[in-house]
């Protein structure tokens, strides 16, 4: 596994935000993917750490994603807060 590389996805009903951290913690890529883009911009993606918010729908797409060779970790939502940015 890619150690030096992080991915945080935030799950929605029609359209997900995929933040890709480098090594350094720094963002490298900010793209917004539909539904149907998510699993193959992830299957052409080096294996990588992928955070997400634990919901509905999470479970789904962590094993989809753990199917692709990424190591997925999902965050409970009280913990989810002190990763906020702006008047949320």
């Amino acid at each position: 596994m890619n150690k030096s590389t992080t991915i945080g996805i935030d799950l929605a009903k029609t359209v997900f935000f995929v933040v890709v951290l480098d090594q350094r913690g720094k963002q490298a890529r900010r793209k917004k993917l539909r539904r149907s883009e998510l699993l193959p911009f992830l299957a052409n993606y080096p294996e990588a750490m992928i955070a997400m918010e634990a919901c509905s729908g999470a479970h789904y797409w962590a094993r989809e994603m753990e199917s692709l060779g990424h190591v997925v970790e999902l965050l409970p939502a009280q913990h989810i807060k002190g990763y906020l940015r702006g008047q949320k």
